[in-house]
């Protein structure tokens, strides 16, 4: 397939690039500035803004399917910078498949979208949650999938897919942030990391999304349903935490902080850290510390049976490359 990619300079886009690419599919990747790493996997680069509808369907023309990761994520700025990015450009994407009779999409969702705060054991995909303040990222994610599902038709199949905690080598968002506040001795865990989640390795992650772009058509039964993706290994979160500092080589001593603690502390840096302006995410918010303080892991069989996809990296297996990554640096 020629397979347009949103996203693809983000570690799970260029991975899902070389997934792709490794298997004989043309990609053409849609980014705001050029990637030398796409260079080397002889991707077609189309540069361009998701939140130009023009650019998308000029990027979109003559392939045959869309994966759409392009977002924007974190948890600092204002709700119109993630309304026109997360809603915006995937009503972008949408409307350009239309337009160029693409037939499968593959949107990339959170399954933040569906987190409300309560321990989730064993869970399904569950319907998004909408009219949270200030977590904007989930809520405008939680749009996003709402739309990007109701544009199914006996033309379009299009499949949500919401990988869970990617991390892997090069990852500079979960791998990135616990090294360096450990190596800082600012590490700290909510809830004492005693909350059971699952993780996905980033290869796994890639192979998923290629699976579900082969599983997505008009009339399939993946076809307008959403699906979380994870390795299925679930372990605490201090575990997770000592895997990745063991990995790296720096000394892991987290400082215990309470859920409810950490709750309040999140809802008062919510409201000072804008009044900073500093461009980095805060270290806590309320959504992130019942992200980090409540158990969160989900059924893997909706995922096994209808896009044939298991993981192929175990937890284990992904430290043991993840150490191996920081002795080649």
């Amino acid at each position: 397939m020629k397979v347009l990619l949103t996203g693809a300079t983000s570690l799970i886009g260029t991975s899902t690039a070389t997934a792709l690419v490794g298997r004989g599919d043309d990609v053409v990747a849609l980014q705001r500035r050029p990637s030398e790493v796409l260079d080397r996997l002889d991707v077609h680069q189309h540069t361009g803004d998701i939140r130009d509808a023009d650019a998308v369907v000029a990027a979109a023309r003559g392939c045959d399917a869309v994966i759409h990761l392009a977002a924007k994520v974190g948890v600092i700025g204002d709700w119109e910078s993630y309304r026109s990015i997360n809603v915006d450009g995937t009503r972008h994407v949408l409307d350009a498949a239309r337009h160029h009779r693409i037939s499968r999409v593959v949107h990339v969702s959170s399954p933040s979208v569906a987190h409300g705060g309560e321990p989730i054991v064993g869970g399904a995909a569950d319907d998004p949650v909408l009219g949270r303040r200030r977590a904007w990222y989930p809520e405008s994610k939680a749009i996003a999938e709402i739309d990007a599902l109701r544009r199914v038709d006996a033309e379009l199949g299009v499949v949500a897919i919401r990988p869970h905690l990617v991390w892997g080598p090069g990852d500079t968002q979960l791998v990135g942030r616990i090294v360096e506040r450990a190596a800082s001795g600012r590490l700290a865990l909510v809830g004492g990391g005693r909350a059971l989640v699952d993780t996905t390795y980033i290869d796994n992650a890639a192979e998923a999304l290629v699976a579900a772009l082969d599983a997505v058509a008009p009339g399939a039964p993946c076809s307008g349903q959403a699906y979380v993706v994870s390795n299925g290994e679930p372990r605490t979160i201090r575990e997770l935490v000592a895997g990745i500092c063991a990995a790296a080589g720096v000394v892991c001593a987290p400082r215990d902080v309470p859920l409810r603690v950490g709750r309040n502390i999140g809802a008062v840096v919510e409201r000072v850290w804008p009044l900073l302006r500093r461009p980095d995410d805060p270290p806590l918010t309320r959504f992130l510390a019942e992200q980090l303080g409540t158990a969160h892991w989900f059924d893997p069989r909706p995922v096994q049976r209808d896009l044939d996809w298991t993981p192929t990296v175990s937890i284990d297996e992904g430290l043991a490359r993840l150490a191996e990554s920081y002795t080649t640096i």
